[in-house]
């Protein structure tokens, strides 16, 4: 089967990541990284493309996908991934080199800060890193040397100085080779490169200034000038994904899920550098929650399969016997191994990740192709339909108390949501809380249109309540002449539980019953949920519009300038609406009729 850019695309985040392009035998294609996945991968269906290019996209059957944090982890990703799996096309960037560092010695009394492209055991020292790449190092160490003079010769060659060299000359180098500066100054100028090289160049940031402002009090302006230039290069320190801590070897395991599908994303981390990213698709035969089948599948993953147990496990959700799994796992690997669902700082950064992933495969599973195809035909079998559906649409209404009525209307069709037919309607004229005449205005106004030529007929109308909101849909295509379409109500369970919602065909004395496995259910819960999600969406952005809004807006007569006299003669809102017509007409600008027509609209 061709691979259907235009549904994958439909479904691709806009982050930073990597993507993976499979062929048939699902075998890597091709590895790459990009800004904005959406934007990166469309150009490869779209557009002139060189014959080398076309010849990989006419084999693509699949692209895997990997959401990043950054471009720069992305590169980082993508580099690792080449690496390991070779991929034909990947030409340019196939070579085998290691990650470069940045070296600390701790034996040296003046340390200079060494490049390195690899770890090596034997060196009594820090590593910081890894960089992504060469270049990024090497502007890292010249910005250092050039803030806090820190030396970068050889140690050969400092140990037989007897004058300094050019380096000192320019202001690059404290002279640390003849005594020009003592052990403890050099230190504390190396700890504080070393900081800026961690990322916490914060506390050193505010030591210049305050160096700078000090230079500057004291008439000292060029100095003050020198100090604000390196402050200003400071901020622009080459970005790294994260420098190596002994703490930093995890497997972060993060569970999306919604009916009838889920996934589970393992995010690979080892000396506090992204690895890769691995999906899954178990099987939920006995309807576990959440928390019991990531526990099952952590468990599964690691015992008696002989893979490498990280120092620590991170997951989405709370495990049951958390103590137990941690003693298993610290049994087979030989040392302490922690299993948390609790994690701040760059641990929480890792979780989100991974629950970023794990949305956005579950998203891409939901909306492929063969799924959907599998849950229209359970659908057509379902309603006994002599075709499958080709269109459903479902509404929806969402306030609060009464406020800001939103309807919604969604759309589906054999390659998932269609976005663009989605329509919101604003709800006037009801009584607050009226679901009922709020559906009623919102399925009127929608097939009104459709009745007098305008729009596309939905084979299945799903209207998301009970019996009321049935009826009022029943009523209102009777009303236009549209009996014919399918009507299908959705009423949530008492426990509002997925899997237990009560359907009403066509008239509110007949059910359908569905079993909670049933892929026409799934699709019939997924178009609802969609529906839900867009109308809470736009009654909470209507509702906080209506919330920034002054009451005097939308009085005749009553512009900006106005407004301004208003709130600035009393003190504010509150004042105005305490205010009589004699004392509104006293602003200036403000009339005796146009005073009247303020109080009557401030107190009806």
């Amino acid at each position: 089967m061709n691979f259907d850019s235009r549904q994958f695309l439909a479904n691709v985040t806009q982050a930073p990541g990597v993507y993976r392009m499979l062929d048939t035998q699902g075998d890597t294609l091709y590895v790459g990284k990009a800004k904005r996945l959406k934007a990166r991968l469309a150009s490869y269906f779209r557009g002139a493309l060189n014959t080398k290019t076309q010849a990989m996209v006419a084999r693509i059957a699949d692209i895997q996908v990997t959401v990043t944090r950054s471009e720069i982890e992305a590169l980082l990703l993508e580099q690792t991934l080449i690496k390991e799996l070779r991929p034909p096309y990947n030409v340019l960037l196939r070579d085998d080199k290691s990650y470069p560092f940045v070296f600390v010695s701790d034996r040296h009394p003046y340390p200079a800060l060494e490049y390195k492209r690899a770890r090596q055991r034997r060196d009594d020292g820090r590593y910081l890193g890894p960089y992504p790449s060469s270049g990024a190092v090497r502007e890292s160490l010249s910005l250092m040397q050039k803030i806090f003079r820190i030396r970068n010769c050889e140690d050969s060659v400092f140990a037989h100085r007897t004058r300094p060299c050019l380096q000192y000359q320019i202001g690059r180098c404290s002279a640390p080779c003849v005594g020009y500066i003592s052990e403890d100054d050099y230190r504390r100028d190396l700890e504080h490169a070393v900081m800026c090289l961690e990322g916490k160049s914060e506390a050193v940031t505010r030591e210049l200034t305050e160096a700078m402002e000090r230079a500057s009090r004291e008439l000292a302006f060029e100095e003050a000038a020198r100090l604000r230039d390196q402050i200003q290069q400071l901020r622009q320190l080459q970005q790294r994904q994260f420098v190596d801590t002994e703490g930093g070897d995890a497997d972060v395991f993060a569970l999306a899920s919604c009916p009838g599908a889920l996934c589970i994303s393992l995010l690979a981390v080892r000396q506090g550098r992204l690895l890769g990213a691995r999906h899954y698709t178990p099987g939920n035969g006995l309807d576990l929650d959440a928390e019991s089948l990531l526990g099952d599948f952590v468990s599964q993953y690691y015992l008696g399969q002989g893979r490498e147990i990280p120092r620590e496990v991170v997951t989405s959700h709370p495990l049951p016997d958390p103590d137990i799994l941690e003693s298993a796992l610290g049994s087979q690997a030989g040392r302490r191994v922690r299993v948390t669902h609790r994690v701040r700082g760059h641990r929480s950064q890792w979780l989100e990740l991974a629950r970023t992933n794990a949305e956005q495969q579950l998203a891409g599973q939901l909306a492929s192709q063969s799924e959907l195809a599998r849950r229209f035909a359970a659908l057509r079998d379902a309603l006994s339909l002599e075709a499958v559906p080709e269109r459903l649409e479902c509404f929806d209404i969402s306030h609060s108390q009464g406020e800001a009525t939103v309807a919604s209307c969604v759309v589906f069709d054999q390659g998932g949501p269609r976005k663009s037919d989605y329509r919101r309607f604003n709800i006037e004229g009801v009584a607050a809380g009226d679901d009922y005449a709020a559906m009623h205005q919102a399925l009127e106004r929608r097939f009104r249109r459709l009745a007098e030529g305008e729009g596309t007929t939905p084979d299945i109308l799903l209207v998301d309540g009970g019996k009321g909101q049935l009826n009022q849909a029943r009523e209102v295509l009777a009303e236009l002449g549209l009996a014919h379409i399918h009507l299908l109500g959705v009423a949530k369970g008492s426990t509002r539980k997925a899997g237990l919602e009560t359907l009403f065909l066509e008239t509110v004395d007949r059910t359908l019953d569905l079993d909670a496995t049933s892929p026409a259910l799934h699709l019939i819960q997924h178009v609802r949920d969609e529906a839900h999600r867009f109308a809470i969406t736009g009654h909470r952005t209507r509702r906080d519009k209506a919330r920034r809004r002054s009451s005097l807006e939308g009085i005749a007569g009553v512009g900006p300038k106005r407004r301004r006299e208003l709130l600035r003669f009393f003190g504010g809102l509150q004042g105005v609406k305490q205010a009589s017509r004699e004392e509104l007409a006293r602003v200036p600008g403000i009339s005796t009729a146009l005073a009247e027509n303020i109080h009557r609209a401030l107190h009806g």
